[in-house]
This record gives C-alpha cells, structure tokens and sequence, in this order.
C-alpha cells in the first residue's frame, strides 16, 4: 500500500511537472500589450536583441525550477514518512542518547542531511544557470560555502525549534498551537533584531557607504522624512553577482538601509536616491511592522492548521504514515509537509500586500525626488541587471512577484511624468 500511494505521488508530481513547462512555454502570456509597445515600459526600447532573448530564456527556466522545486519538497516530506526513514531517525536518535534535547539534535540533523541531498541538484542547478547567463559570478567554493552556513545555521534554529515545540505538544496536545504561537512573537522580533548584525555578515561584509558625498545627500533626505539614520551601509556583492538590489532590515535600533555594491558601480547618483528614496517609504509608512503582523496572524492560523490537520491525520493514517503520535518527534516531516503547502497557498495573499505597499514605496521616492526619468532609467537597468521579465504569466506574478512588475512600475512613473507636464 506504502509503495503504491509514494508510487501514485510520484507520478502526479510528473504531470503537474509537464503542466507547468506548457503554462510557461506555451500557456502563459508574456508579452507585451500593444498600448505599452514604444513606450518606456517595453523592453524592446531599452534591451538589445540578445538582452531581450536571453531575459525570456532564463526567466523561463527560473520559472520552471520555482513551480518544480515547492511541490518536490512535498513530495520528499511524504516519501520520508511512508518510506520509514522519519521512524528510522528517531529509533536512531532515542538509541544513542538518553537526553531530550541531543535525541531531537540527532533527528533533526539526519533529517536535515536526507532534505540536502534531495534537493542539492535543484540549488545546484539554480547556481549553474545563473553563472551561464552571467548573473552570478561566485565561484563554486564560495557558493558551497555559503550552503555550509545556510545548513548549518538552520540545523540549530530547526533544534531549538523542533525541541520547544514538541515540548508544547507533549504537554498540551490540545493548544499547542496557541502557546507556539505566543512564542514565536517575541521570537520574530528578537530574529529580525538579529538578522542585520549577526546573520547577514555570516555571508557578506558591510560597512558604511564609502561614497561620503552620496551618503550626505542620502542622509539629508532621511533628515526630510524623519528618519533617524546616522549611516547608509553597503554590502560587498560584486564578488558574488552582477544583478542590483538594495533593501531594508532590522527592527528598532538595528534598523539598516543597506546598498549593495553592483548598484553602486552600475546606477547613476540620481538614480540611486530614488532607490534610497523608496527604501524610505518603507520606514516612513511603517512597512516593516505591517509585515511582521501579517506574517505573525497568518502563523496564527497557519498553525492552528497544522494542528487540526495533523491530528486527523494521524488518527486516519497514521499506520500509512508511520507515525505513532503527534507528540513523536517523527511526526516532524508531516508538520513541514502541512506547513510548506499553507505556505504555498498563502503566498498570492502575501505577494498582493508586498505589491501593494511596494507601488506605495515608488510613489513615496517619486514624489520626494521629483525625478521620473531616473526613476525609469533605474528600473530599466534592474530588468537589464537581472534578466528579469518585464510582463510575467498571471501564475507567475500571482505567486513569485512581491514587487509589482516592471511594466506596472515604469508605466506608472510614465504617467506621473505626463500629469507632471
């Protein structure tokens, strides 16, 4: 029966492989509408025949490996438990300790380590292509090294996790999910206070915007919209890839407008105030604190879930799952099966809001620079940088988008441009 039901997935995951590869490459509209053609907003206006070709090409293929990649997770989550080797790792586990937490660290490692390797060729294939269309320009070991800490770092966040949360379990079967919850607050917070000064320069190195002429005008604006912000930092990313980003982080005190270097060597002065300018509106309308409360309501319910789902089944499948109890630590691949398919579901909801407050943040920077034409020149160079399609799929932008795409965005800036004159 086991064999049979891993069998049926397998072959379902196969077809709906198949079906995404015809949305994308022959379903799914791409193209641009013929009242954007010759505008500032059509790509044809600003990338060359090749750029053009090459855009499509890998923004295909990124596509394909994003739709291909969730549902491998679920099915891998599946394969683990009916196949045995969640119970396997947990008899592993109580046999060589006595002590709670080393049981859960032992699990959660030979867990950990059966999901890499499952899903290295994918990751290793994201890498490859993005060196072969000459976005990234990392070398092998410092990819593998940057793996190493991501492994890592989520082997003892999954540990601390995985150990409170099965406490709660234990003792309170009922309301786990509420008390998980309670805690997951405080810690959210205490993450995201961490992230710019302890996480990030695990990967790369920042330091304040060598630039002080640039920074000074960076900081006057900030001054203009009341942001208390003393540094602009930028990250050493020229070593890594040849796209453009820059972003905000942190909470409270560890707040950071951070910079990264590419767009430094590659935008004009005036082109990267709008993009401070942006980065801003974020703070000034209170985006970070938008998003940690929806993230923590959408948790919410997501774990309320999980928990109903779970309990009903394991009570139904348990034999098929081999799973003894909710409260076993086995049960952990069907809490992230459960978790990484709400997640999926929840994304066009999350997308729609990071959308919308995104258009908010280009109206903001407009508005404070007075300067549409390097605000197109901007996104223009973005849509160059990374190769990035100016019109994706309806599916696409529904669940991968969490800025407007460039058409919306350039085309926006355009009829600011008109009611200005």
């Amino acid at each position: 029966m086991r064999r049979k039901i891993g069998l049926q997935a397998i072959i379902i995951y196969l077809f709906f492989v198949l079906a995404v590869y015809w949305y994308l490459y022959f379903g799914g509209d791409s193209g641009i509408p013929e009242a954007f053609r010759g505008t500032s907003a059509d790509p044809a206006t600003f990338l060359n025949g090749r750029e053009l070709m090459l855009s499509e090409e890998y923004s295909r293929i990124r596509n394909f490996l994003f739709f291909v990649s969730t549902p491998f997770e679920w099915l891998l989550y599946l394969l683990i438990l009916i196949g045995g080797l969640s119970l396997t790792f947990e008899r592993w586990a109580a046999a060589a300790s006595k002590w709670r937490i080393m049981k859960t660290a032992i699990y959660v490692f030979w867990l950990s380590i059966i999901t890499l390797i499952a899903s290295f060729p994918i990751k290793y294939l994201g890498y490859y292509l993005s060196k072969k269309y000459n976005i990234s320009i990392q070398t092998f070991s410092s990819w593998m090294k940057d793996q190493i800490i991501d492994f890592w770092l989520n082997f003892g966040l999954m540990v601390l996790i995985v150990s409170v949360l099965y406490w709660l379990i234990k003792k309170s079967e009922k309301r786990w999910w509420l008390y998980a919850w309670l805690l997951s607050v405080p810690f959210s917070f205490f993450m995201m206070f961490l992230q710019p000064v302890v996480i990030d320069p695990l990967y790369n190195d920042f330091y304040p915007l060598k630039d002080k002429k640039l920074e000074k005008q960076i900081l006057e604006m900030a001054d203009k919209a009341e942001i208390p912000a003393d540094h602009v930092y930028e990250v050493n990313m020229a070593e890594k890839t040849n796209s453009l980003n820059a972003y905000v982080t942190g909470v409270g005190s560890n707040s950071r407008i951070v910079l990264w270097d590419t767009t430094l060597n590659k935008l004009e002065d005036d082109e990267i105030l709008f993009i401070m300018a942006h980065e801003m509106a974020h703070y000034v309308e209170k985006h970070i604190y938008i998003g940690i409360t929806g993230y923590l309501l959408l948790s919410l319910a997501g774990l309320w879930l999980i928990s109903r789902v779970m309990n009903y089944s394991v009570r139904k499948w348990g034999g098929l799952l081999q799973v003894s109890s909710v409260k076993s630590v086995d049960s952990l691949p069907l809490f992230l099966l459960v978790a990484a398919i709400l997640s999926f579901a929840s994304a066009p909801l999350s997308n729609a809001v990071s959308r919308y407050q995104e258009a908010r943040a280009d109206s903001y920077a407009i508005e404070m620079t007075k300067d549409p034409e390097s605000a197109i020149g901007t996104f223009q160079e973005l849509t160059r940088a990374g190769l990035s399609e100016v019109n994706p799929p309806f599916l696409v932008k529904l669940f991968r988008y969490s800025h407007p795409p460039m058409l919306e965005r350039i085309s926006a800036l355009e009829q600011y441009e008109r009611e200005k004159e």
